[in-house]
């Protein structure tokens, strides 16, 4: 399907094989917020492994606009026949339209299936680009009778662009770990308030005292082992809280091919056994090849229980080796207001919405102006609880 406007080309793909991996690559490289989870690479992982896919209810349309042969803007986005593994939730709307005798699926989407990380979507050369490309998904969904059409965990370039294009805006909460360049785990301990210090002591004590040790590996260094381990705490977890795992074990598996500078897995052994892990993702350092700028928490599972294992796992062994590697920024996932006791600080995470029906539409926008007001008073009284010392 092609759509000729100012002068781009739209296409509309039914897989990431389809797109050209350097291009789309190197158009992500030029935006201000780029993350591994819109790699091709990773893209074509959740496509290739069945992860995500029609028959798991993410049915893909990726957009292109070109110029000639220069891919201009581009964006990833599904058909969804439902709302999970999105973290931005939209139950009550759905229902909603099913009490009226209206369908709210499918829907459109534009994110990175099963991961809340704010980042660039809209890949654009130039803010024109972008604003052509946030037209053309709306009328594209307007063309295909769509409920509606989200953008989740947007960049601000991406954002604007939506408002523009007539989005409105949701806000969420998440929480964030920034390095302020101390030297080790003990300066950073030194730079919290007393009570916080002496319970991430207190946990990690308890862990070690479970005789309960570390070891981490990056990239090529993870062995088929250590992923074939990893998978089984993964799994568990999801099976734990009543759900299927949304990656299947091919999907891992061709990161460890595809992206393995991405990852990086720590183990938890006792007695010489492995009993838990954490799996991190890295963001390189564009300046400095290499050398991750940010670690992002992603998945963790244990095999046996032990006292503040998953605090330790988690966060104390990420953030320690965040600080002895130069890493500027952890970002702990979506929700979990007890990751600031660990200095995780709280941060606005921005989504934008677009409902065709006019009356849910006006109804959603005056739900999103309190819930609005209301994630400013959370965030007010985050602030007056900061972990650091005040002195």
């Amino acid at each position: 399907m092609t759509k000729g406007n100012d002068e781009l080309l739209a296409r509309i793909h039914a897989s990431p094989a389809d797109i050209d991996a350097a291009a789309w690559n190197a158009l992500l490289a030029q935006q201000p917020s780029p993350s591994p989870f819109m790699q091709h690479a990773y893209l074509a992982a959740l496509h290739d492994s069945g992860s995500a896919t029609g028959a798991s209810g993410w049915t893909p349309r990726f957009f292109t606009l070109w110029r000639g042969k220069t891919l201009m803007a581009a964006c990833p986005l599904y058909l969804k026949d439902h709302s999970y593994g999105e973290y931005v939730f939209d139950w009550a709307w759905a229902n909603a339209y099913h009490e009226h005798g209206l369908d709210y699926y499918p829907k459109g989407l534009v994110a990175v299936p099963f991961t809340p990380v704010p980042g660039s979507r809209l890949l654009a050369r130039d803010a024109a680009s972008r604003a052509l490309l946030a037209q053309t998904l709306v009328a594209w969904c307007s063309e295909q009778k769509l409920s509606s059409l989200h953008l989740l965990f947007g960049a601000d370039e991406d954002i604007a662009a939506c408002t523009e294009a007539g989005l409105m805006l949701r806000h969420t909460v998440q929480f964030h770990w920034l390095n302020q360049g101390w030297g080790d785990f003990e300066s950073f301990l030194a730079s919290l308030a007393q009570d916080k210090r002496k319970k991430i002591r207190q946990e990690r004590r308890k862990v070690h005292g479970a005789g309960v040790q570390f070891r981490w590996a990056r990239g090529k260094d993870i062995s088929a082992e250590d992923w074939a381990f990893f998978y089984r705490c993964y799994a568990r977890t999801y099976r734990e809280h009543g759900n299927p795992p949304y990656l299947t074990p091919a999907f891992f598996q061709q990161m460890a091919r595809t992206m393995p500078e991405a990852w990086l897995l720590f183990i938890a052994e006792r007695e010489g056994r492995p009993i838990a892990s954490s799996l991190i993702a890295l963001s390189q350092d564009g300046d400095k090849p290499g050398v991750p700028e940010v670690a992002y928490g992603r998945y963790w599972g244990a095999m046996e229980r032990v006292d503040c294992l998953h605090f330790e796992a988690c966060y104390y062994q990420p953030l320690q080796w965040c600080i002895e590697h130069g890493v500027s920024r952890f970002e702990g996932g979506a929700q979990g207001e007890h990751k600031m006791a660990r200095a995780l600080m709280p941060v606005r995470t921005a989504s934008a919405h677009w409902l065709a029906h006019p009356s849910f539409a006006d109804a959603v926008e005056r739900f999103l102006q309190r819930e609005g007001a209301g994630i400013e008073n959370y965030l007010d009284h985050l602030g007056e609880r900061s972990p650091f010392r005040h002195d």
